[in-house]
């Protein structure tokens, strides 16, 4: 997948970006549960994963 369309999801919904970037696994969880508490830790989660 393009990086440019990665990163905008993962500012945009932060698990689906990292569903695509690393599949079904301890990253979704984790970015799942940061989204819920609140957006923004879940979004930089989601950038770290998908630029790492």
């Amino acid at each position: 997948m393009n990086k440019l369309v990665l990163i905008i999801l993962c500012v945009i919904l932060p698990p689906l970006g990292v569903f695509f970037a690393k599949g079904v696994g301890k990253d979704l969880l984790i970015n799942i549960v940061l989204t819920l508490f609140f957006w923004v830790p879940g979004m930089i989660h989601a950038l770290w994963v998908a630029t790492r």
